[in-house]
């Protein structure tokens, strides 16, 4: 009897540990970060298509920062729950344009270091928020970026289907913040992903 009970208290104390760290292990993915993986060559140069990334649900979204959506709502060729990841370019409240590949936000051009000129001007076109909602006959355009919504673009324009095609992504869609942990991808990736969001 003193035996069964000494083993069941060994049984225990290795139990409960592990029971510990699973429930806290499930809680911070709920509410902290989780790792996602990247679909699609969109994000090209900076983020590889199959590349693993963790993705931080509480992290403050800036200008510059990439982030993780449920696109399904946003753009109506998503039928079902699919997440994109882009890059934020407008801010609630921002004019944005492009001409001959510049960007401007407010009437001043954002740099995009994180990108070649190919990725620039391929596929960017000339535009202002008011051409593209004319052009793509988007549900509710608009001259800026509208209250609680964020206006996002993929760093391979050329291939990537964002804000220019259907629109704004909505705050209460966006699932977290991108960040590229230090054993994947290159220096230079990282940093364009992990340190150019502005506030």
């Amino acid at each position: 009897m003193q035996r069964s009970r000494k083993l069941l208290k060994n049984i225990g104390g290795i139990l409960l540990p592990i029971l510990i760290g699973v429930v806290v292990a499930l809680l911070i993915r709920s509410t902290v970060f989780e790792f996602a993986r990247v679909d699609g060559p969109s994000m090209q140069p900076n983020l590889q298509d199959t590349e693993r990334v963790a993705m931080l649900k509480l992290a403050p979204i800036h200008r510059n920062s990439v982030v993780i959506f449920d696109a399904q709502g946003e753009d109506p060729n998503a039928t079902s729950h699919i997440n994109y990841v882009k890059r934020v370019v407008g801010l609630p409240g921002d004019e944005i344009s492009s001409r001959k590949g510049r960007l401007y936000v407010n009437g001043k051009q954002l740099s995009q270091a994180y990108i070649g000129m190919s990725q620039r001007t391929t596929g960017t076109g000339d535009w202002t928020l008011q051409s593209l909602g004319e052009d793509h006959e988007w549900a509710h355009p608009a001259t800026r970026v509208p209250k609680d919504h964020y206006f996002v673009l993929g760093d391979h324009r050329s291939v990537s289907n964002d804000s220019r095609y259907w629109g704004f992504v909505d705050r209460n869609k966006i699932a977290g913040v991108v960040k590229v942990p230090f054993w994947t991808g290159d220096k230079v990736a990282r940093h364009n992903i992990n340190r150019l969001a502005q506030k």
